[in-house]
């Protein structure tokens, strides 16, 4: 793991770390990537709004296929379709371009924005893979894709339930077949903001958490589950067969 400091940037001192190793996790002489250097400035939660009991939210379309549950509400705007329920369960509201969807749809462009918008002088720099990682409250960012591939990631809330963490991805977040995000010391899906800049894809079985708001596109594969939100601002979100639960 290579960590290092940015020290050409005059008005924002940035931590860099870069999420991938030449060697297996496993060998004793591998140094510990794991340690993530920990945050003193505490992140305000980002207010969604609006969004409030909504576990998925689209602009163009929502399709699904399989035996999906979800516990909360959807939404959809501008778009108008919907499809796959049945098969699936939504034990909740759905709401099509009525005035609670276009609400919510204006409440994501800002959630998102101010997500994104995010910057202090302890912000730690993402880059590649996060598996086998554990973060620690704060603001990460990338400036371009992350996935989670290689091992599970950890949120660790060190003992604080009100623990706030943001993710800025500069492009798309993937997450491989039956990888997790694990929530440790009192961490909570709701306060995990996931700003991805293109879309996001959950591999089959994989296991996530957070609130995950995409620019584009959400896909969930077979048997993919999420403790949190799927809002996709642009474009669709497809569903497999799925478990989505309010965080």
């Amino acid at each position: 793991m290579i960590l290092k400091k940015l020290l050409t940037l005059p008005a924002l001192s940035l931590i860099l770390l870069t999420a991938a190793c030449s060697k297996d996790d496993t060998d004793p002489t591998t140094p510990n990537h794991n340690v993530i250097p920990l945050q003193t400035i505490v992140q305000a939660n980002v207010e969604t709004g609006s969004i409030g009991n909504l576990v998925v939210l689209a602009g163009a379309s929502i399709t699904n296929t399989g035996a999906t549950v979800i516990t909360g509400d959807m939404g959809l705007s501008p778009g108008t379709s919907v499809g796959g329920f049945p098969p699936g369960i939504l034990n909740g509201i759905l709401h099509i371009n009525d005035t609670t969807a276009t609400q919510a749809k204006l409440d994501l462009v800002a959630a998102f924005n101010d997500a994104a918008g995010r910057t202090n002088t302890e912000i730690v720099i993402l880059s590649g893979n996060l598996g086998g990682l554990t973060l620690t409250p704060g603001l990460y960012k990338s400036t371009s894709s992350l996935g989670i591939s290689s091992g599970d990631l950890t949120f660790d809330a060190l003992g604080n339930p009100n623990a706030v963490f943001i993710i800025q991805i500069g492009s798309a977040l993937t997450v491989t077949s039956g990888r997790q995000v694990i929530l440790s010391g009192g961490a909570q899906a709701k306060n995990i903001y996931w700003q991805v800049s293109s879309s996001a894809t959950f591999g089959t079985t994989a296991a996530f958490a957070g609130n995950v708001m995409a620019l584009e596109s959400i896909t969930f594969e077979t048997g993919a589950s999420l403790n949190g939100r799927a809002l996709a601002r642009n474009g669709s979100v497809t569903l497999d067969g799925n478990v989505i639960v309010h965080p």
